[in-house]
């Protein structure tokens, strides 16, 4: 790892030493601590190299058990065969130079009446590392170098780089301010240009995302080259994302699995889910459930055992599409005076106000960001008026404890009983679960399937996902995995992330219901979606809401590789707007024509309109009326869209990509009034101009001189017809001479006399259509 030549010049100093290296070592006690860093000269790594190495092996020794769990013989063996080239015995280390050049280093070895079990800057002003060749330093004066000075060069610059990193990671997570976050970049940049890889990683991704740095893909793509040659997980994952969105390189789908599959084998998390995502859809790789399954449930796994009692934050999944024909409605967002009112209320005592804003701080979302002091305060004050629910949630505070509430059983458990004795649901939930494992009382099964009842029969969701799991175990009950499916599939209902893992796991090993691998997978998939990588879900809509269209559609983008179908669909939405500046005019309807067909294929049903839409009009594609015509039939068959219902009527009425059909058109009209309201006034009008049509057409094609040489006039109005119509023509005439003399008889008036005639308003019959 080659070092910038602006750094090279910083330990002259070093050289410029008056004492001899032996020197040193004799007159100097405890110096420079022992840090990471160290660099061998026969391995060629330092002790943070080292130190990354086994993390690197004890995340994959993880991630082999992990997979050990999935029985996917096929991912383990490859993992174990990566396991067993990583793990490499490092060589005996050899003094440089001092006493005992070419000497095998002792450990343990004593110096100034401590041992030391590996080398050490104790002694030295310079912070080289050494060590003696024999136990006792004192005794038999044999030392050497455990690092060439080129090394020690290197190893003082990357503690220097985490010095400044650490800084910039502190200053990032310990203020909200942007104008601070931005401070902790510039630390964070300049611990990058020290090539620290954990820098280079935060570096890149703000460059690629626009996050507290402009935006530049390619200075991010140069990072994320530079972080997989390295092995970077975190950058091989990156950089398969620029090849599959064709962001700062050319599109390839080749490339970008290669580096999402040397991604998850590294352990990300975001590659396996990708990789997941592709093999259930088919997206470059032949389409293998397995597969996915295998991936899917290792993401999930971890993103179950990450979920806390309180739940978690709640993921906010906001359409561009529809916040733009109803802003603010279909996104759930709650506006900020409403907020305001809200807190109004709770100040002046209002319960539900409290006990509502409790809960918006302790999960987060609707554009409330998660707080859990402010959460704690509600609750109190909530709980001080006798409010049991408010009770409940202090319990769940207590117990799950945090920064803010220090974790306590015993101030727990006096609240859920507060609440239980008050038939509170989530006191019931939270007592049980005291007995179940014995928090602050002794475990007592009987009285935790008591509680969990109850709470479960009022409907709360944590105390059926609690009873599905005692059912499913066989804890206090007697094991029946029907009984457990049903809370399971009750909990699901209510959203509750680990039900949805525990029905998956059932459905995965075909444990109380039939093997169904497919459904494991969406409902492993459900899961992976609330990771805490959701939460760039509403960081791009803000982003977008901010007018940084190219960093909302950048961070949409790596969202819908992972199979976010909201994703997916407003990254198209902000394609098909044009208003991202970052692709290429002539790529902007593709590539949103790529990802309307992939939500289309997730059951949204205005992508699958919009297919039609696309390939009706050529955006993006050829024109091609019969593929339109099967994207509105599957909207109309499987979505009941009015819209693709109208369409379909317009396309059997002109004969676009169907024969021409105008019973048929009428039919799908019709269908589309009876489906909307909305959809009512556009079908009267397509109807009325269908009538005219079919009469024109109607009259094209008949013979008008025909028609009436087969009309038999003495048979349609009697022998004497002729008679009739004379009489009847004679008394118009009648008529209109006798109006006429009347108007003639009329005396003229003056026209300065003349009365002001009020305007009247036309008849009813004679008014224009409203």
């Amino acid at each position: 790892m080659s070092l910038p030549d602006e750094e090279g010049n910083q330990d002259e100093s070093l050289e410029s030493k008056t004492l001899s290296a032996e020197d040193q070592v004799k007159d100097h006690s405890t110096g420079t601590r022992v840090v990471a860093g160290q660099i061998f000269l026969e391995s060629g790594k330092s002790d943070s190299q080292s130190e990354n190495e086994e993390n690197f092996h004890s995340q994959e020794e993880e991630k082999e058990n992990s997979l050990e769990e999935l029985n996917s013989l096929e991912m383990s063996n490859l993992l174990n065969k990566d396991l067993e080239e990583a793990e490499v015995q490092n060589p005996v280390l050899t003094a440089i130079g001092g006493t005992a050049d070419g000497e095998p280093c002792h450990f343990p070895f004593l110096f100034m009446e401590k041992e030391y079990a590996e080398c050490t800057a104790d002694g030295r002003e310079d912070g080289r590392l050494w060590c003696a060749t024999t136990y006792d330093y004192k005794k038999d004066q044999k030392w050497g170098f455990c690092e060439s000075e080129e090394q020690s060069n290197k190893r003082r610059q990357m503690q220097e780089a985490e010095d400044v990193y650490q800084i910039g990671m502190k200053i990032l997570n310990e203020s909200s301010k942007k104008a601070q976050k931005k401070v902790a970049y510039q630390y964070l940049l300049k611990a990058a240009d020290m090539n620290h890889t954990k820098a280079m990683e935060k570096v890149s991704y703000a460059l690629l995302f626009g996050d507290y740095l402009k935006q530049n893909i390619q200075s991010s793509k140069e990072l994320f080259e530079k972080l997989t040659e390295e092995g970077s997980p975190k950058g091989q994952m990156a950089l398969g994302f620029l090849y599959a969105s064709g962001l700062g390189v050319n599109s390839s789908q080749a490339k970008a699995l290669v580096y999402y599959t040397f991604g998850a084998l590294g352990g990300n998390l975001i590659a396996h889910m990708i990789l997941g995502y592709r093999y259930w859809a088919g997206i470059g790789v032949l389409q293998s459930c397995e597969s996915a399954l295998t991936h899917y449930r290792l993401v999930a796994n971890h993103v179950a055992s990450d979920i806390s009692l309180t739940g978690g934050t709640v993921v906010q999944r906001i359409r561009l599409a529809d916040e733009v024909e109803n802003p603010g409605m279909a996104s759930g967002m709650l506006e900020e005076d409403l907020i305001q009112y809200y807190q109004f209320l709770a100040e002046k005592g209002d319960v539900q106000a409290q006990v509502g804003l409790g809960q918006l701080h302790l999960h987060g979302g609707r554009g409330v960001e998660q707080n859990h002091q402010r959460a704690f305060e509600y609750f109190n004050q909530a709980a001080n008026a006798g409010n049991s629910h408010a009770m409940a949630f202090l319990g769940k505070m207590y117990s799950e404890g945090s920064d803010v509430v220090p974790q306590s059983n015993e101030t727990a458990l006096q609240y859920f009983k507060k609440a239980a004795d008050m038939g509170n649901p989530v006191g019931q939930s939270g007592l049980g679960m005291a007995y179940l494992y014995g928090r602050g009382v002794p475990v007592n099964y009987e009285l935790a399937l008591k509680y969990f009842q109850k709470a479960a029969e009022q409907g709360w969701v944590d105390g059926q996902l609690q009873l599905g799991s005692m059912y499913y175990n066989g804890i206090g009950v007697k094991k029946d995995y029907k009984q457990a499916l049903k809370y399971f599939n009750l909990a699901s209902q209510g959203g509750h992330i680990l039900a949805f893992y525990n029905l998956a796991q059932m459905h995965a090993t075909g444990t109380g219901v039939m093997r169904s691998c497919h459904t494991a997978v969406e409902l492993f998939k459900n899961v992976c979606e609330r990771g805490r990588w959701s939460e760039r879900l509403m960081t791009a809509y803000n982003s977008y809401k901010d007018g940084d269209s190219n960093s909302a559609v950048v961070q949409y983008l790596l969202l819908a590789e992972q199979g976010y179908e909201v994703a997916q669909s407003n990254a198209a939405f902000i394609l098909d707007q044009k208003e991202a500046s970052i692709v290429g005019e002539n790529e902007t309807y593709p590539r949103a024509l790529l990802h309307w067909n992939r939500a289309a294929s997730q059951g949204y049903t205005v992508a699958r309109i919009k297919l039609g839409d696309y390939h009706f009009y050529g955006f993006g594609t050829d024109v091609d009326y019969e593929t339109a015509f099967i994207h509105y039939r599957l909207a109309s068959e499987q979505q009941h869209s009015a819209q693709a219902m109208f369409n379909l009527g317009y396309m059997h009425e002109k004969g676009l990509g169907i024969k021409q059909d105008i019973h048929l058109a009428k039919r799908f009209y019709d269908m589309a009034a009876e489906a909307s309201p909305d959809a009512q006034v556009p079908v009267f009008l397509a109807l009325c101009k269908l009538g005219v049509i079919y009469s024109l057409q109607y009259i094209r094609e008949i013979n008008i001189r025909e028609v009436f040489s087969h009309i038999d006039m003495d048979q349609l109005l009697g022998p004497e017809w002729d008679l009739y119509l004379m009489t009847i023509i004679a008394l118009l005439l009648g008529t209109i001479i006798a109006y006429r003399q009347r108007q003639h008889q009329a005396i003229p008036r003056p026209a300065g006399l003349r009365p002001a005639v009020p305007q009247q308003e036309p008849p009813p019959e004679h008014q224009p259509p409203q």
